[in-house]
């Protein structure tokens, strides 16, 4: 009895090839699933005929953009999560979003297994499966990457031709993209020589430094309780807001980077990711718990950002672990509404102003100025006493105290 599947597809050169090859290999009834994470419009364009073009039975497309944002980025930025101290997780925050409505159509069409069109030495096989195992353990996994023998680009090209199934992809297409509302990440090619600068045609959503205009722009976004709510004063989603900014960030040349990461798989890689909007947003973020967040807090939290970082990028966002960590960065951003303001300039973006009704800041304890609210004579009692234990080990070096 051939098996019913749900394929990860994009339409791309992998996916194009898998939906054949597992029902001459597998004897398998493909069903294509297209889950749209702000990908834009030229990548979903004929996505759904491509599919069937390529012998899928059928061909969904799931809008999960909100979602994904609301969901699974916001959550992230609370958490301060940043990945080697450059990646944003573009890539690795997407796949538990796409894993699970993948594998929840895969049980309302009663389908016995669901496919991706990973290799067998990246990090999203992990993410992909580890999403699988959390939402639907009975259902087998197909990874063809790890089975066939179509080892190269020119291999599954041939393939295709062969079968006369058609696709966007050459053989002088070098980079390897994953694209959505986050970011853009670039892997292969010239990239992978880490002598070799980022070529600069393989960055598609931001300008260049020497492109970038040259007089610097604002740009003012409001917060309520860690959620952003307007841009500019005009209230808008956050899916509007992080859209509008990939726009502007991206003029000015905000949001590159590129990274030589560690792969949980135990490689080095190199990545180019371009996340122009969600630098911004980022920055502004930051800036605003700086003002409502008190110290203890706000260090520990820089604990907790480093943990869901590699949470994240390990694929476990569906653990225990991670629901707390991100009900802890809930917590905390109930604190953050405000307004910031933040200078874009040649691939910097630098909060410049902002304001809480939260804020913890007093100018009358901050300021060099005279002042009425703090006694200066009073500090010199509490450095002794916060100095007390390198007072006594000095004493025991120096023989004064004796036992």
């Amino acid at each position: 009895m051939s098996k019913k599947v749900v394929l990860a597809y994009s339409g791309g050169l992998d996916t194009s090839a898998i939906v054949p090859w597992l029902i001459e290999n597998k004897g398998c009834e493909v069903h294509a699933f297209v889950a749209d994470v702000g990908q834009g419009e030229d990548e979903l364009a004929g996505v759904e005929a491509k599919a069937i073009a390529s012998g899928a039975v059928s061909c969904k497309i799931a809008d999960l953009t909100d979602e994904f944002v609301d969901d699974y980025v916001m959550p992230t930025i609370q958490t301060g999560a940043i990945y080697e101290g450059k990646y944003l997780l573009g890539t690795a925050m997407a796949r538990p979003i796409i894993a699970k409505a993948q594998a929840e159509h895969a049980l309302a069409i009663g389908a016995d297994a669901v496919s991706h069109g990973c290799t067998g030495k990246g990090n999203d096989q992990v993410r992909f499966e580890s999403a699988f195992a959390a939402i639907a353990p009975n259902l087998e996994v197909m990874a063809p990457w790890r089975e066939w023998d179509l080892t190269s680009r020119e291999a599954l090209l041939a393939y295709l031709a062969e079968r006369q199934i058609p696709c966007t992809a050459s053989a002088t297409k070098i980079y390897s993209r994953d694209r959505n509302i986050w970011h853009i990440s670039h892997e292969g090619g010239a990239i992978e020589d880490p002598w070799n600068a980022a070529p600069e045609d393989a960055w598609q959503m931001t300008s260049s430094i020497e492109n970038a205009p040259n007089a610097p722009e604002d740009v003012s976004i409001t917060f309520e309780q860690g959620m952003p709510v307007a841009l500019e004063g005009r209230a808008m989603s956050a899916t509007e807001i992080l859209e509008a900014l990939n726009l502007v960030g991206g003029e000015h040349g905000v949001g590159r980077v590129d990274l030589v990461e560690n792969r949980l798989v135990g490689m080095k890689s190199r990545g180019l990711y371009e996340t122009p909007g969600g630098t911004i947003l980022v920055a502004a973020y930051h800036s605003l718990e700086e003002l409502v967040h008190d110290r203890m807090s706000l260090h520990y939290k820089e604990h907790v950002g480093l943990t869901f970082a590699e949470l994240v990028y390990n694929g476990q966002w569906f653990t225990p672990l991670r629901e707390a960590l991100t009900a802890f960065a809930s917590n905390m951003a109930q604190k953050v509404t405000g307004t910031v303001v933040v200078k874009l300039h040649k691939a910097h973006a630098i909060a410049s102003q902002r304001q809480s009704p939260n804020s913890l800041y007093d100018e009358q304890f901050a300021t060099f100025g005279k002042d009425e609210v703090y006694n200066q004579t009073d500090a010199a009692g509490f450095i002794k006493l916060w100095s007390l234990p390198q007072r006594i080990s000095a004493l025991h070096t120096m023989g004064a105290v004796t036992s």
